[in-house]
C-alpha cells in the first residue's frame, strides 16, 4: 500500500523546525510544538519540573490570563492541551483550518511569554501535589511507574514524569525559569501540523510568532541503560493486585524494535493474543491483561500488565512464564505471525485518519531521527519480520534472572515475595 503525502520541512534561521502534512480533504488542522525534554532530563530536586512547566504555561501570559487562553480557544471551537513524557513535552491544538493563525499565536504566547507568576506557581504546586496523590490512589497507573523504577534502577529513564512530592514543593520561579532557558531553545523544538493547510503559510506564521526565540541547548551525553531482574511490591489497601512483568527492550535506533512490536502483538497486543486468550478467556483469571513495548534513545522496555485477585496472582504469573517459554522454544505459527503484523499495520493505517496522529508521528520522527519517516517504511519493516526473528528476540530478551517484577496490592508487608519468584521467570 502506498501513501501519497505532501510532507514538508523547513528550518527557520533560529533553528526551529517546521513540519507539515497537507491533507486537503479535511476541514481541520492539528498543530503542536514539541520540545525535546522530559523526565529523563531531570534529577534530584528537579524531578517533575518538565511536567510542572507544562502546567505553568497554561497559567497566563503577558497578553492573556489563564481564563482568556481557555475562552479564546473555546470561542473558535478548538481544543488545546499538552503532555509530558520521558523524553518529550508537547503543546498542541486542534482547530478548524481557518483558525490556524489563532492556534499558532496562542501556542507561541504560552511558550514564549508566560508570566510564571509566583502566586500562580504556588497554587499550581498544590494542584500537582493533588495529582500525585491521585496517581498514588490509581494502582493500575502507579504500577507502571513502579515497574520502570524497578527495571531501570538509578537510570533517568526510570524517573516518574509527575515527579515527587518533595521535589514539587521545592520548585521556585528561578528553578522553573532555569529549566526553560536550558531546554526551550529553538534548536531543541519543532512545530508540527497536519490537516488542511499550506506549508508556506505555516512557515510564515511560525516565523512571525517564534522567530524571536534564541539560544541553544547543550545535550547531555547518553547514559548507558542497565536493566535489572529485581522485584518490588508496594502495599495498598485495595481489592486487586496490579502487576507488571517485563524486561529490557530496544532503543529507537535498533531495528529489532520492529521484531519486538510483533512479539508484543502476539503475546498481549489484542483480544486474539496468547495472554488474553489463555488468562482471560480460557481461565477467567483477570479482566485486564495485555502487554506493551516502549522505545527511547538509550533503551526500551517490554512489559506485561495484569490486574487480578491475590488468590489468582501466582497462577497468572506462572501462566505468563509459560507463554514466555513457549514463544522461546516453539516455532511461531505463520498464521499467528501474519495476524500480529496485520494488527500493527492496521493500527498504523487507521491512525492516518487522525490529523493529531499525523502531527505527532512527524514530530517524534523528526526529534529522534532528524527526518520524517514515511508510514510505508515502518509498515515494510514490520512486514519483513520473520518467525525466526521473533524466536531470536524472545530468547534474547526473556532471559531467566533478567526479568523484573513490580506489583501494587494488599500485601501484608512491602517487600514480600510471591511463591512464583522473578528468578523463575
Amino acid at each position: 500500500m502506498a501513501f501519497k503525502t505532501s510532507v514538508s520541512k523547513t528550518t527557520l534561521p533560529n533553528g526551529i523546525r517546521v513540519l507539515s502534512e497537507s491533507v486537503p480533504y479535511v476541514d481541520s488542522v492539528s498543530v503542536g510544538v514539541w520540545v525535546d525534554v522530559g523526565s529523563r532530563d531531570e534529577s534530584g530536586r528537579t524531578r517533575g519540573v518538565s511536567h510542572f512547566i507544562e502546567h505553568m504555561l497554561f497559567k497566563g501570559t503577558e497578553r492573556r490570563t489563564a481564563r482568556q487562553i481557555a475562552d479564546e480557544m473555546d470561542s473558535i471551537g478548538g481544543h488545546l492541551n499538552a503532555f509530558t513524557d520521558k523524553e518529550t513535552t508537547w503543546y498542541y491544538a486542534k482547530v478548524l483550518a481557518e483558525h490556524l493563525p489563532t492556534a499558532v499565536d496562542i501556542l507561541a504566547d504560552m511558550l514564549l511569554h508566560s508570566k510564571l507568576d509566583r502566586e500562580e506557581l504556588e497554587r499550581e504546586k498544590n494542584v500537582v501535589l493533588e495529582e500525585i496523590k491521585r496517581h498514588e490512589d490509581t494502582p493500575d497507573d502507579l504500577v507502571h511507574d513502579v515497574f520502570a523504577q524497578t527495571l531501570w534502577q538509578g537510570h533517568p529513564l526510570g524517573n516518574s514524569v509527575i515527579g515527587t512530592e518533595d521535589a514539587v514543593k521545592a520548585f521556585t520561579q528561578q528553578s522553573v525559569r532555569e529549566h526553560l532557558r536550558g531546554f526551550y531553545t529553538p534548536d531543541n523544538m519543532a512545530v508540527s501540523a497536519a490537516g488542511n493547510l499550506d506549508h508556506g503559510s505555516l512557515v510564515d506564521l511560525v516565523e512571525q510568532r517564534f522567530g524571536e526565540l534564541s539560544g541553544s541547548h547543550v545535550p547531555d551525553d547518553p547514559t548507558p541503560v542497565t536493566s535489572t531482574g529485581d522485584s518490588r511490591l508496594t502495599t495498598k489497601p485495595i481489592e486487586q493486585v496490579h502487576f507488571c512483568i517485563g524486561t529490557r527492550g530496544f532503543s529507537q535506533y535498533d531495528s529489532d524494535k520492529y521484531v519486538l512490536a510483533v512479539l508484543d502483538a502476539m503475546l498481549g497486543g489484542g483480544m486474539s493474543s496468547r495472554l488474553f486468550q489463555e488468562i482471560r478467556e480460557n481461565r477467567g483469571l483477570a479482566y485486564a491483561i495485555g502487554s506493551y513495548s516502549a522505545s527511547y534513545r538509550e533503551g526500551g522496555m517490554f512489559t506485561v500488565y495484569a490486574g487480578t485477585s491475590m488468590d489468582n496472582m501466582d497462577t497468572t504469573v506462572a501462566l505468563i512464564r509459560q507463554e514466555f517459554e513457549a514463544v522461546k522454544t516453539n516455532k511461531v505459527d505463520e498464521e499467528e505471525l501474519l495476524r500480529a503484523k496485520n494488527q500493527i499495520r492496521g493500527a498504523l493505517v487507521l491512525g492516518m485518519e487522525s490529523m493529531s496522529n499525523r502531527m505527532s508521528r512527524m514530530a517524534n520522527s523528526e526529534l529522534y531521527f532528524g527526518r520524517i519517516i514515511p508510514v510505508q517504511e515502518i509498515i515494510d519493516s514490520v512486514m519483513r519480520v520473520t518467525a525466526d526473528d521473533v524466536v531470536r528476540v524472545a530468547n534474547e530478551l526473556l532471559v531467566a534472572g533478567q526479568i523484573a517484577f513490580a506489583a501494587v496490592g494488599p500485601f501484608k508487608e512491602a517487600g514480600a515475595r510471591t511463591s512464583v519468584t522473578v528468578q523463575e521467570l
